[in-house]
């Protein structure tokens, strides 16, 4: 009685059958090669720890060690492959080595090979894999003339051990591959953040207050030239130049503030936002629970976080009203905005909720919205908290 194999991107072979199956073979053909792989893997892996470490009080030992590991990284990679063909072990390729700015240079870079966890764990793999190897190949050459009633069970044993072997030493880390994978997704969002309010802050001063700036010089020169001829026009133009610095300075002070608010710096994160909430066009109540002021940067972020859901609620939500509170829960900084409007927000919605969940996620956030048809809208934010080095705890406001 034979089994059909199962399907390719399973890792779960079907039961042993005394029958010999295409399955069964593949295992035989995957213990009968292990001994050349594993002869092949002892000797590389003998003749670069001797060799490296023999000669590592010369100037070639430690980048001809740096040089094996790299190639121990090719031997994982090989046979990850063929425990995946031939064992159906599904296993992810760890990340590659990548070197950046601070790895440039020859010994950052010899650093940086040689703290490889993945090259040591596979030069690990081809060490003691050669014992193994024997006991597998012997046993199966003789299965085949004597045992062959029971090779079946016997193969599926033997390959059950060497897929532990190759998930254990050979697959990489799903935390730290998942880590990796989020710190690279997360520095570029940074990087696009922070050129995105470069180019914000460029188009204002351009637009605004050095357009603004430029008309007022040119009033200036007129009514220079107008002072002896007609003085009452040359005032007149004055005046008007004296508004148009009153303007200017508001919208410069705007600017900073949309920078980093004074009042941010000076009296904390409660102070803020009410300042915030007291230009919202919806009334706002705003309770803080903090006893400390965190790190200026979650501080920041937190700022920035709930003046953009504010002006969400000014623009879109048609609300009566609305709330913000800010407290501390262990380790995190928790923020809520809610509003009785009509709902309907959505993170794709082209409100900006994309873009703050995305800044939030940056710095280990959350971003959770719950905005139902016909409202109400609540936003719940999370921050990692970092105290505040040098910076007195600040009452929070009763």
């Amino acid at each position: 009685m034979t089994m059909s194999p199962p399907p390719p991107d399973t890792d779960r072979p079907p039961p042993a059958r005394l029958a010999f199956d295409r399955w069964t073979w593949k295992e035989i053909a995957y213990l009968l090669a292990n001994l050349p792989m594993a002869i092949a893997g002892f000797v590389y892996a003998v003749f670069l720890i001797g060799v490296g470490t023999g000669l590592s009080v010369t100037v070639i030992g430690l980048p001809l060690l740096a040089l094996g590991l790299r190639g121990a990284r090719a031997f994982g990679r090989a046979e990850r492959g063929r425990a995946r063909a031939m064992l159906g072990v599904r296993i992810d390729e760890p990340s590659p080595m990548r070197l950046g700015r601070q790895d440039r240079g020859f010994f950052p870079w010899l650093w940086s090979q040689l703290k490889d966890p993945v090259g040591w764990r596979a030069l690990l793999y081809a060490f003691i894999r050669l014992p193994w190897g024997v006991v597998t190949f012997t046993v199966v050459l003789v299965g085949l003339f004597v045992l062959w009633p029971v090779l079946p069970y016997l193969a599926r044993g033997m390959a059950n051990a060497d897929r532990a072997m190759v998930r254990g030493l050979l697959s990489p880390s799903d935390e730290l591959e998942r880590r990796i994978a989020e710190l690279e997704s997360d520095r570029g969002v940074v990087v696009d953040t922070a050129a995105a309010d470069l180019r914000r802050i460029e188009r204002d001063l351009h637009d605004g207050a050095q357009a603004r700036l430029v008309a007022l010089a040119m009033d200036l020169g007129l009514a220079k030239e107008k002072l002896t001829a007609d003085p009452e026009a040359a005032a007149r133009m004055v005046d008007e130049a004296h508004g148009e610095v009153k303007v200017a300075l508001q919208e410069l002070r705007d600017l900073a503030r949309g920078i980093h608010p004074a009042v941010l710096t000076d009296r904390g994160l409660d102070a803020a936002l009410s300042s915030i909430a007291s230009r919202c066009t919806v009334p706002v109540t705003v309770e803080t629970g903090l006893s400390a002021r965190p790190a200026e940067a979650i501080e920041g972020i937190a700022y920035f976080t709930v003046s953009e859901l504010l002006q969400n609620v000014s623009k879109h939500s048609r609300a009566r009203q609305a709330s913000v509170e800010v407290w501390r829960s262990g380790d995190r900084l928790l923020i809520q905005v809610a509003d009785d409007g009509v709902g309907g927000a959505r993170l794709d919605g082209g409100t900006g909720m994309s873009g703050l969940a995305e800044r939030l996620g940056a710095v280990d956030g959350l971003f959770v919205l719950d905005s139902p048809e016909g409202g109400p809208t609540t936003v719940t934010a999370e921050l990692p908290w970092r105290d505040r080095t040098g910076t007195p705890a600040k009452p929070a406001r009763p």
